[in-house]
């Protein structure tokens, strides 16, 4: 890239800041040259001209060679740039536990390394502090803090929220679905849920237009088996497929690992998940954290380290590895197996990528996406699937695959432009160099350097403030 390019870039993010020129004339972001993927298909096309305007793509494909540019700011961009869509990340976690002491939800340093890395919009399916996170996502909507879209997921419904009351009535349910539904939430996240609550939440959720998913069990001590969620109506379902082969007489996870996908019972539930048109938040990756940490996935691309604070660096230094929990690293390479299996079946188009990784101080939640996108990939999924499962389908379903997703005209203005071809190696898609939401522009390397040394206590009078209460 050169120097000249670089400049420009630099220059074009205060540009745009400062808003339109004049009220007649909005301003125009023309981005010309390189390679696109749209996310509409499996392949790129030469990059001849986007038009961005009022945060929104007004032309794609545009040839602007013999217009007046003379009131917009171009971005030309050499052959070794490449456009995808901005990315979702559907569990995307801001939490963090440094002490063992229960988590808690990062909104300082996590929006801007989440941005860094491509991911535009963000569901954090559950939070810890569901107040601090509206705060946030207003912060953000308003320009006061520079992050992702963030479709709120509000508390936990089941068990795993703290102080959950698993009495409740369903009128109570209700109740608390039409507060946050009133607050702006994207939608819900159900885990350790009872049958009698979760068709509550769905049913309400539906009322008010918003999605719900679940990371449910097998049925066992009165968990929800996939399979009766999406009976239910459920729209997504994390981590594992369900069904027959989960029976309810012992856990989950105890099923999974050794999870048959030549099974009349495997052919069972995918076919359920078409049929009803139900997501599935795959999470490849985030059982591998617990294992043995495969190399090829979790060796750092940047060293997510110098992100804590020096304090909490000689803390983290100290400490001995985490031991490796076996079950979790049998999981992780069955889960590769049955999502192939999953996509060989036909349902390439309800795959979404979600990450599922709330740090202990080793790995930072904003880099998962890649580890994702490659777990996907050495699973023996396309390149160009992956992507997908990364923008459109991540957008469809939570519901606002009409406005976000791919990179076409009268969508939001969501872009990220990455150096080298991610179809040829998924690796280059983590080698951002810019990133557009919203039709502002912003320079990955500067978001990164702008939170370094910033996650965690800077001495030990600020533990407390990084314990959960």
């Amino acid at each position: 890239m050169s120097h000249s390019v670089a400049g420009a870039l630099a220059a074009l993010v205060w540009g745009l800041a400062a808003g339109p020129t004049t009220a007649q004339e909005p301003h125009r972001l023309i981005i010309t040259g390189g390679h696109l993927f749209d996310g509409t298909g499996d392949t790129l096309v030469p990059n001849v001209g986007i038009v961005i305007v009022a945060g929104r793509f007004l032309e794609v494909g545009a040839d602007v060679s013999a217009r007046d540019l003379a009131d917009a700011t171009v971005l030309r961009l050499d052959d070794g740039a490449y456009i995808i869509p901005g990315m979702f990340d559907l569990h995307a976690h801001y939490a963090i536990d440094l002490f063992g002491q229960g988590r808690i939800d990062e909104t300082t340093a996590y929006p801007a390394i989440f941005l860094a890395n491509g991911v535009t919009s963000t569901f954090p399916a559950g939070e810890v502090n569901p107040e601090a996170m509206h705060d946030l996502k207003l912060r953000i909507d308003r320009g006061e803090q520079t992050g992702p879209r963030l479709f709120n997921s509000g508390p936990y419904f089941g068990s795993w929220r703290r102080g959950w009351n698993g009495d409740a009535t369903v009128e109570e349910i209700y109740r608390e679905v039409d507060d946050w539904a009133a607050r702006g939430v994207g939608g819900f996240k159900a885990k350790g849920i009872s049958p009698a609550h979760l068709q509550a939440l769905i049913e309400r959720a539906h009322m008010h237009g918003l999605t719900v998913t679940g990371h449910l069990d097998s049925g066992w001590r009165n968990s929800v088996n996939p399979r009766d969620a999406i009976r239910m109506g459920i729209d997504r379902i994390e981590h594992f497929l369900g069904g027959d082969a989960m029976p309810a007489d012992r856990s989950a996870y105890a099923s999974l690992e050794h999870m048959d996908i030549h099974s009349p019972a495997f052919d069972s539930i995918v076919a359920l998940y078409l049929r009803h048109h139900v997501y599935f938040d795959a999470t490849l990756s985030a059982y591998g954290y617990f294992g043995e940490k495969d190399p090829a996935v979790f060796t750092y691309f940047d060293d997510e380290r110098k992100y804590f604070t020096p304090y909490m660096q000689e803390l983290l230094a100290a400490r001995p590895p985490r031991p490796v929990n076996e079950q979790f690293e049998r999981i992780y390479r069955v889960k590769r197996t049955t999502v192939k299996a999953f996509y060989d079946a036909g349902g390439g188009a309800l795959i979404t990528l979600g990450t599922d990784h709330p740090s202990w101080g080793e790995f930072i939640s904003g880099f998962s996406v890649h580890r994702e996108l490659l777990s996907f990939v050495l699973s023996g999924i396309p390149p160009a699937a992956a992507l997908r499962f990364a923008t459109i389908n991540g957008a469809r379903a939570l519901g606002v695959g009409d406005r976000l997703g791919t990179i076409e005209p009268g969508k939001f203005a969501d872009l990220v432009v990455i150096r080298g071809n991610p179809l040829e190696d998924i690796r280059n898609a983590r080698r951002v160099w810019r990133v557009i939401k919203g039709g502002m522009v912003y320079d990955a390397t500067a978001l990164r350097q702008s939170v370094e040394g910033t996650i965690g206590p800077r001495g030990p009078d600020e533990v407390g403030a990084w314990q959960a209460r």
